[in-house]
């Protein structure tokens, strides 16, 4: 591969649902196929490990103190991972192992928030297998915020990778101004945007966001349909009575810095999907427009961002 060249593949593949060994396994299994294809960047969708949560939207997730509410919330707070306890040391092993980098969506048991909270987490384990940022949402969104707790700006963070300078948020945040405006400030040229699994989330906003930056923007979302419940998911029963059939459709994707498609979304398609980056397209896209370079006006419009890991606590020993 060149230089400047990046080989990325995405993974639109449905997790083993609310289940964090099995949803490990799949995920190394998928590390192994991208490495015989020569990947250099593997990104997986929102939540992937080990899931989102779709029964909010199936079991009245807004009724007060509902018991199958609470045990479906204790069930995926038991299958979210603890980074501290090195749950994902295996899969950053086998990253390091085949040198390549991944974007991984984990729901995050924070122990820093006193481990009983969940946050959607996009780690960056880099291609030497060390995990280099750990990004929590900022603002789950509608439903989301029944069970996931919002994060802080701590992994507003870019990565060096070959040419590229990498970065990513978690579905809506995309559509944030400010923290997109933050990564581009750190130099970032190719964007990662994960969702949890739909066309609608990706067909517009990822060509905008490569249009507005001058960059690439990689969308990876997930699969999800009635099939891919486990059958020992707890309220099984109750979550598929009203659930459709195919509840993430994908819809998985590239933009260049153009704007224009490099690969167009794809949909209820299972597997990885492999395109070869040129950077030199971020250098020609750049010449007539650059959003914080010499198309930006600090003087007069600046943006101020906190990344201090938040905590409830500090004690003093």
């Amino acid at each position: 591969m060149k230089e400047n060249e990046l080989k990325v593949a995405l993974a639109q593949i449905a997790p083993v649902w609310l289940d964090k060994k099995g949803t490990i396994e799949k995920i190394k299994i998928t590390i192994e196929a991208a490495s015989r294809e020569k990947a250099e960047l593997l990104v997986f969708g929102e939540a992937f490990l080990p899931g989102y949560p779709f029964w909010l939207a199936y079991t009245e997730g807004a009724a007060w103190n509902l018991d199958v509410n609470k045990e479906l919330h204790a069930h995926y707070v038991r299958n979210s991972i603890q980074l501290e306890t090195g749950e994902l040391d295996s899969i950053c092993a086998l990253a390091g192992k085949h040198r390549m980098a991944v974007y991984l969506g984990v729901m995050e048991r924070a122990m820093d928030r006193g481990g009983h909270s969940i946050y959607a987490s996009l780690v960056y384990i880099d291609q030497n297998g060390n995990i280099r940022s750990v990004h929590r949402k900022l603002q789950p969104t509608y439903d989301e915020r029944l069970t996931w707790a919002p994060g802080d700006g701590h992994g507003l963070q870019v990565h060096p990778l070959k040419q590229f300078t990498v970065g990513g948020l978690n579905c809506w945040e995309n559509w944030m101004p400010l923290p997109r405006a933050a990564l581009y400030g750190l130099g970032e040229n190719l964007h990662i945007a994960v969702w949890p699994g739909n066309l609608n989330n990706t067909k517009d906003i990822t060509r905008f966001i490569a249009r507005e930056s001058r960059s690439y923007v990689i969308s990876v979302a997930s699969l999800m349909r009635k099939a891919d419940f486990p059958s020992n998911t707890p309220h099984l029963e109750k979550i598929l009575q009203k659930a459709p059939q195919v509840l993430a459709n994908g819809g998985s994707c590239i933009a260049g810095p153009d704007g224009e498609w490099v690969v167009e979304p794809v949909v209820n398609k299972a597997g990885l999907l492999y395109h070869s980056l040129d950077f030199n397209k971020v250098y020609e896209e750049r010449q007539n427009f650059d959003p914080v370079g010499h198309y930006s006006r600090p003087d007069v419009t600046q943006l101020k961002v906190n990344r201090e890991r938040q905590s409830t606590v500090k004690f003093k020993d």
